[in-house]
């Protein structure tokens, strides 16, 4: 009885082609956050931003449902709907973001909050080419974990720039404590972003540990 079920059942779904799908969109993303914070038109680059994220949840659903109704997986399910919930808590972050900045209607950035956005494009970028390497972790595995390291890296690179933007924003803002309260807020959703790719590329780790 239970191989008959077993033979209703669909023998492997896409996982790794819909793994890429998201880790595309956290490039869009990521992209039209530079835009946006080099100063092309706020609603535009917002628009884009909220339509990779629709983008990225249909994927995350969609990946759930496979884990469900798949009898074989590349590896296992914890891993795979953990990897695709911190991959997507990350373009969550970039519309939380987004829509912060849209909120307070912020039209000029700090410079530490451009180098910010600079690494979590570059996060993003590196997640990608991980996720991609990910097809063949056995041969992979070193090039997959290197890349993971630069995420880390990052990570701590950007808490650096975190702390000496709002030292910055705290002196040029003595005197307007709003303005402060408001750059506050985007460095702490900007820290958030690389929280969550450091996430990212734990998770990725993980599974290479498991599979290398």
């Amino acid at each position: 009885m239970f191989a008959w079920f077993q033979r209703l059942l669909p023998r492997k779904g896409d996982f790794f082609g819909m793994f890429e799908a998201h880790a595309a969109t956290l490039v869009a993303g990521a992209a039209a956050m530079s835009k946006l914070v080099d100063g092309s038109p706020h609603a535009e680059q917002i628009g884009l931003i909220e339509t990779h994220e629709h983008e990225a949840d249909d994927i995350t659903r969609e990946v759930l449902t496979e884990v469900r109704r798949t009898f074989l997986t590349p590896f296992d399910r914890g891993a795979i709907t953990s990897l695709i919930a911190a991959m997507d808590d990350s373009i969550d972050e970039m519309h939380s973001t987004a829509v912060a900045i849209d909120l307070y209607d912020l039209r000029t950035f700090h410079d530490e909050m451009k180098q910010m956005v600079t690494m979590i494009s570059e996060a993003a970028t590196l997640t990608s080419e991980a996720i991609h390497l990910m097809r063949d972790i056995s041969r992979n595995g070193v090039r997959i974990h290197e890349l993971t390291e630069k995420i880390v890296r990052l990570e701590g690179a950007a808490d650096d720039v975190h702390a000496a933007g709002l030292k910055q924003a705290f002196e040029e803002y003595s005197d307007a404590p709003m303005k402060f309260i408001v750059a506050r807020e985007i460095y702490k959703h900007l820290e958030r972003i690389t929280d969550a790719f450091e996430d990212v590329a734990n998770e990725i780790d993980g599974i290479v540990i498991d599979h290398a």
